[in-house]
């Protein structure tokens, strides 16, 4: 049932929440905040802005996270696509990349196998993977102000090793 469940919103999110919300995210203003700041500190940067919803969806216990927990996971897949974005750009000097591309290096990022095509089978599978590890961070939430720090801090360290594995994983555009 649990399974099922998860595989059902797996879906709902590989077919609409993705594409959208890479869309979104300002490939310009990533550039723009590498360019600025360089890509260790905008990581931490996007870091720092996924533990704030963390730590406000853990705050009041079981109240903030009937609302918390879904602003918390959209935060942090939004920063997880512009920490996925700066380092492609800083790597390769591109920031407009496909959706296909761009996904393709998320379900490494996470330890998805994607051969060549991203179908929406691959595209499941990540959302499966993002779903049971932004899950088992959500159920430490529900003491209040314990879950606060719990949930601000794995938010933090979620994106910071996102990023550290895709500095490793992504190559460098060889001129």
């Amino acid at each position: 049932m649990i399974r099922q469940t998860i595989h059902k919103r797996a879906n709902l999110l590989a077919t609409y929440a993705f594409r959208r919300i890479f869309d979104r995210v300002d490939k310009v203003a990533v550039k723009r905040g590498v360019d600025e700041m360089g890509l260790s500190a905008f990581i931490k940067h996007c870091a720092r802005l996924a533990a704030t919803t963390g730590v406000v969806s853990g705050f009041g216990g079981v109240a903030t996270m009937v609302v918390g927990v879904p602003a918390d996971m959209l935060n942090c897949m939004t920063q997880q696509f512009r920490v996925t974005l700066a380092v492609i750009y800083a790597k390769t000097g591109d920031y407009e990349i496909t959706f296909e591309d761009f996904m393709a290096i998320v379900a490494i990022s996470i330890g998805v196998e994607a051969g060549a095509m991203i179908t929406k089978s691959v595209l499941t599978g990540i959302a499966e993977r993002l779903l049971v590890r932004l899950g088992e961070r959500a159920a430490a939430r529900v003491i209040p102000i314990l879950g606060a720090a719990i949930g601000g801090t794995t938010n933090y360290l979620f994106i910071k090793g996102i990023g550290a594995t895709l500095k490793r994983a992504v190559p460098d555009r060889v001129s």
